[in-house]
């Protein structure tokens, strides 16, 4: 019969790294934000209640107010969460064309504005149309009006086209491009290629393109 070992076994676990308990303060940010948006656009601001927000977040009600005052303040939050998004995809889209070609840089703008649109359209509706947020979001729409008034004034340098007035015609194609998407939805179709290159071509038309 074999000897017994006399060397002593090591508990299983021994060399295992203790787990941490503690989310970092991003992900539970990122959790608080997700639970509020989720519960926002299933019942509404006014019916979802804070005690529901950190229920569903699985933090206590002092994370919340570690990072917010109120609803209204998580709102805002939420609203800039989705500007920024919207600003970043189009950016990505934009930024992949050649930066002389601004045929191309409008497709891509109109492309990635209505895939954004449509992916984010409910999150969109609660953070700009509440009764809450009377400016109706003009600092975030500012800032997309800015970024295609960019898009607008280097195709007019590369000869692309020429403008009379940079941001009249940044906010006839914004609302073109929104109100194209508010009816699409409103009528169930969610293509954002069947939209976006019809849509891309009247732009053009109306800028007098003279290149792609």
């Amino acid at each position: 019969m074999p000897a017994a070992s006399d060397k002593p076994v090591a508990p299983a676990a021994a060399d295992a790294a203790p787990k941490s308990r503690t989310k970092p303060a991003a992900v539970r940010l990122d959790e608080l934000m997700a639970a509020a948006e989720a519960l926002f656009i299933e019942k509404g601001v006014e019916a979802a209640t804070i005690s529901e927000i950190v229920e569903r977040a699985g933090v206590a009600k002092g994370t919340f107010y570690h990072y917010f005052t109120s609803k209204n303040d998580m709102l805002v939050a939420l609203r800039a969460k989705f500007s920024q998004g919207f600003l970043d995809h189009i950016d990505q889209a934009v930024h992949a064309c050649a930066p002389g070609d601004g045929v191309a840089r409008l497709r891509a703008w109109t492309r990635a504005g209505v895939e954004a649109y449509f992916d984010g359209y409910a999150l969109h509706d609660v953070v700009f149309h509440d009764t809450n947020h009377p400016d109706r979001g003009v600092a975030e729409k500012s800032a997309v009006l800015n970024q295609l008034a960019g898009i607008l004034e280097a195709g007019a340098r590369a000869g692309c086209w020429t403008l009379d007035d940079t941001m009249l015609t940044a906010i006839v194609l914004y609302h073109g491009m929104h109100g194209a998407v508010d009816a699409r939805i409103a009528q169930g179709r969610q293509d954002a290629e069947g939209l976006s290159a019809p849509l891309s071509a009247m732009f053009l038309r109306m800028l007098g393109a003279r290149a792609g």
